[in-house]
């Protein structure tokens, strides 16, 4: 699983390697722009499903006025209906997508005003301090 925080808990997962503020501030940048491409590319295939669901229901009437066998009408019809929740359920997606994006930009902002600060203090020493927790026993 890859959630942040973990089930039943308010502490955050390590995700991996670099945790200095800038390393952060650009994985929810990186984060926040594949969100953004994945619910464009959703919105995208969303509508070539609809698109091929409308083609499907088409090809249903075609079958239907060539007098074939009717469960060829129904079962194309049935297909038609299938790419169409689809469609929906790929809209859900998206939908979700562009939200955690915009939760992204926003955890960004968050962190960027809790601990900018305090970066640049700690970036322009000339002198090592100790590390947060040092003096607490």
């Amino acid at each position: 699983m890859s959630d942040l925080v973990r089930q039943g808990s308010k502490a955050p997962v390590p995700i991996g390697g670099e945790n200095r503020y800038k390393a952060v501030q650009a994985k929810l940048r990186k984060l926040g722009r594949t969100l953004d491409a994945l619910a464009d590319d959703l919105g995208t295939l969303r509508r070539d499903m609809r698109a091929t669901a409308e083609e499907a229901r088409g090809v249903a009437v075609d079958i239907g006025h060539a007098d074939l066998d009717g469960k060829f009408v129904e079962m194309t019809d049935q297909v038609a209906d299938a790419l169409g929740a689809a469609a929906n359920s790929v809209n859900d997606l998206g939908a979700t997508a562009h939200e955690v994006a915009t939760q992204t930009y926003q955890a960004k902002r968050l962190h960027a005003k809790l601990y900018q600060a305090l970066d640049d203090i700690r970036s322009n020493r000339s002198v090592k301090t100790p590390k947060a927790g040092f003096f607490t026993r």
